[in-house]
């Protein structure tokens, strides 16, 4: 047995399956569109190792796998807070749910955790070590506890069950074909500044995230799906701005005549968020490649591109 980045042993994965052994891997998509779209999934409709199931996470699944990548959940605060019992009934249950579908196939299974487990972090940058100062009760509890809830139910499963797990804490992710609309900051800004709307900056503008772009995160779950270590195991972009900063960059970027301008912030929004990816570089072996600088142009392209198409409907 190995040892995982906290400790953990890492039993030696299930024997690999033939679909592994074959030459082209078949990718299985469950989805209930809650907050996604099949128009992201259009090029692979009728490929033949290419197969989406329309399902929700809460029920059982039965399927022959032998890796699941379990991202179910709504990310956006406009998302998880519109439906709060779902969305924790997605991280319990849900989580329950391909814990049990790994179990009786022999897969291994990696859960998308979140630097909201996190909370308002009283240290920075945050270490995977870093237990976290979470409001147990606040309006994003749903989220936040329901992805610390996902956590603990891996790792029992892991030493109750033996089940191979591996657990990403994942930090904000941004990149072409998302939804337009989610509410998240970056889609916010983009969005805004194309259809020439004042950009809404939440209160004081001074907080901070970091943000990687998605061909960076897969490369990184990809890692740390086939790695040797149970995690948990920051992904991020360690590059770190204030929303004013990143409402300066759009408007640079898309319109130099934007405006922007200061709105109520959501309870328990964190101050502060970097991830620290030490563990992520010296056990994997990767870091993000594409600065925000790099990213946000691709970004903005095809949001434009979606933008005027949906105009002319």
């Amino acid at each position: 047995m190995g040892e995982s980045a906290n400790g953990t042993p890492v039993r030696p994965p299930p024997p690999e399956s033939p679909l592994r052994n074959s030459k082209y891997s078949k990718v299985i998509v469950v989805d209930n569109f809650f907050s996604g779209t099949k128009d992201n999934l259009k090029r692979w409709m009728g490929h033949p190792h290419f197969e989406i199931i329309r399902h929700d996470v809460t029920e059982t699944l039965l399927v022959e796998v032998d890796r699941i990548y379990h991202l179910a959940c709504p990310a956006s605060p406009i998302f998880y807070k519109h439906n709060p019992v779902k969305t924790i009934k997605t991280n319990v249950m849900g989580t329950l749910n391909m814990l049990g579908l790994a179990k009786r196939v022999g897969a291994r299974i990696l859960l998308t955790s979140t630097s909201e487990v996190y909370g308002d972090p009283l240290v920075h940058p945050q270490p995977e070590e870093y237990w976290g100062n979470v409001n147990p009760i606040g309006v994003r509890s749903c989220y936040d506890e329901g992805k610390r809830v996902a956590e603990t139910l891996m790792f029992d499963y892991h030493r109750q069950h033996n089940i191979s797990i591996r657990v990403a804490r994942i930090f904000n992710t941004y990149g072409p074909r998302m939804n337009i609309d989610d509410g998240r900051v970056v889609s916010n800004f983009i969005a805004q500044a194309l259809r020439g709307e004042t950009m809404t900056v939440q209160a004081p503008g001074t907080q901070t995230r970091s943000f990687c772009y998605v061909s960076d995160m897969v490369e990184g779950l990809i890692k740390l799906m086939e790695g040797p270590v149970t995690g948990p195991i920051n992904l991020g972009n360690p590059g770190e701005f204030t929303m004013l900063e990143l409402a300066q960059a759009v408007q640079k970027l898309i319109k130099p005549s934007a405006r922007w301008e200061i709105v109520d912030n959501t309870p328990d929004d964190p101050r502060q968020r970097k991830p620290d990816i030490t563990k992520a570089k010296e056990i994997l072996g990767w870091e993000p490649k594409i600065s925000l600088a790099e990213g946000l142009p691709l970004m903005a392209a095809e949001f434009k591109q979606r933008l005027e198409i949906s105009d002319k409907k």
